[in-house]
């Protein structure tokens, strides 16, 4: 398990998958293990998380796992808590939460718009309110937030489009006043991702074609892709890297 994030230790919010297969989160954790990190996969279902931690273990890494609801004040603390106390340091953390709302914006109701910009936004917030301290504390660390590319072009979801354009407002702002504690914060721009939760849309076969056309490289990815692309922001080898809203869509933000 040598890698390039030996010793380091991860936070992993998303860290689960629901259906079968493998989701961004899950091969962000995994990925991050087989590249030496000792992984807190962290997940609202606890099953989910466990069934991560106990995937990295099978292949011989460390994890342990952890339920909570990040848009709770408490339940984010406690995720701090519980890195902490098994691994005695926060180096990375990896937001990969996001929710769609499946609406245009005349049809969407306020309601939905408030939770959508909770689950997106503010559970992304206060997992780096209370994380920031700890990696000032530790000399430094790498924050991940996964955007999308529907943050810079016009999709048809007013709400998931809207907080995930401010998540990248919000790491932006991480970088330019954590760079001084040797704190990095990137965001992945994800495009069309072949995950259990995507698949379902795709076994319509005009959606699957019409939004292959939109990609240049003509195919989906894999979550191996994006996790690829996480491990290398959470690295050394991205030292001086900060700040940056880097598209992993096959060129579809270009497109």
């Amino acid at each position: 398990m040598k890698g390039r994030l030996e010793d380091k230790a991860a936070i992993v919010v998303g860290a689960g998958t629901r259906g079968e297969g493998i989701g961004n989160g899950k091969a962000a954790a995994v990925q991050f293990a087989r590249e030496g990190a000792k992984v807190l996969c962290v997940d609202l279902v606890e099953a989910e998380a466990e069934r991560t931690a106990q995937m990295i273990r099978d292949e011989g890494g460390r994890a342990e796992f952890c339920q909570a609801d990040i848009v709770k004040t408490s339940d984010c603390r406690r995720v701090v808590e519980t890195c902490l106390h098994h691994f005695h340091k926060i180096d990375i953390l990896h937001n990969n939460v996001g929710v769609p709302s499946g609406t245009e914006i005349i049809d969407t109701a306020e309601e939905t718009w408030d939770q959508v910009l909770k689950i997106n936004l503010t559970g992304m917030f206060l997992m780096c309110k209370h994380v920031l301290p700890r990696m000032i504390e530790g000399g430094g660390g790498s924050i991940i937030n996964v955007s999308t590319v529907a943050s810079v072009r016009s999709f048809p979801d007013a709400a998931y489009s809207a907080s995930k354009g401010a998540v990248n407002s919000l790491t932006v702002y991480l970088a330019g006043r954590y760079a001084r504690y040797n704190i990095r914060a990137n965001a992945l721009l994800l495009g069309f991702i072949d995950t259990p939760l995507a698949r379902p849309l795709w076994e319509n076969e005009k959606i699957r074609q019409t939004n292959l056309r939109q990609v240049p490289m003509r195919r989906f990815a894999s979550p191996w892709e994006g996790a690829m692309a996480a491990a290398f922001l959470a690295s050394d080898e991205a030292s001086y890297i900060t700040g940056v809203v880097l598209p992993v869509d096959g060129g579809l933000s270009i497109s």
